[in-house]
């Protein structure tokens, strides 16, 4: 398991506080669109199966959604570190090796979603110019295929943040990590995000709090 490093007050700590709201803000409106496509899927079956009316382009407004959520939360999740991480090699490294594995991960990266970057925001300038549509209900396709390059471009700043991140502990392994993301054993992990949930009620140690 892995944990995002806190932040010092340096240029790149700044900067990495900085960008946590519109990581924050992205994610938030991921989870609203899915709880928005359960909400309609509750109405599409009691609308089809009560009333015998269902919602029109109810398929086209799914597709539509699809965009927000899967791409939307990838810089949070990227900050976290909850995405998948493959730690056999990983976990066996310290110091400057370490480092320069996480950013060359990092720079692979940031060369990957800049290229989706690039023809992502393609596609969403040929939509919006040929004015493309659903089949079914006709809605306007660009604003989903705009969240695309949105996404991947918060995504990329997450990622470059997290290359300097390693390109400072090359250079000087004994200092703070910032914008970066440490492995962190299972126990730990699970002990934090109880405190996290439970905030004073449960202290580090896993001992309840006192009023």
């Amino acid at each position: 398991m892995a944990h995002q490093a806190n932040a010092d007050g340096s240029l790149l700590g700044r900067l990495h506080r900085a960008f946590i709201p519109v990581e924050d803000l992205a994610n938030l409106l991921a989870a609203f669109a899915i709880m928005m496509l359960m909400v309609l899927g509750v109405l599409q079956i009691v609308l089809r199966t009560v009333f015998n009316t269902p919602i029109s382009g109810y398929i086209d407004l799914v597709e539509l959604s699809m965009a927000s959520m899967a791409f939307l939360g990838a810089a949070y999740c990227q900050r976290l570190g909850s995405h998948i991480r493959m730690e056999l090699l990983v976990g066996r490294l310290k110091g400057r090796s370490l480092w320069l594995l996480e950013g060359l991960g990092a720079a692979l990266a940031l060369f990957i979603i800049g290229v989706l970057i690039y023809y992502s925001f393609g596609h969403f300038l040929r939509a919006y110019t040929l004015g493309d549509t659903t089949m079914d209900a006709e809605y306007p396709i660009w604003p989903s295929k705009l969240l695309v390059p949105v996404a991947f471009s918060i995504w990329f700043v997450r990622l470059a943040l997290q290359f300097a991140g390693s390109m400072r502990l090359v250079l000087n392994p004994d200092a703070v990590p910032v914008a970066v993301v440490t492995a962190k054993a299972v126990a730990q992990q699970a002990q934090d995000e109880i405190h996290e949930v439970m905030g004073d009620d449960v202290d580090p140690a896993g001992q309840e709090g006192r009023s």
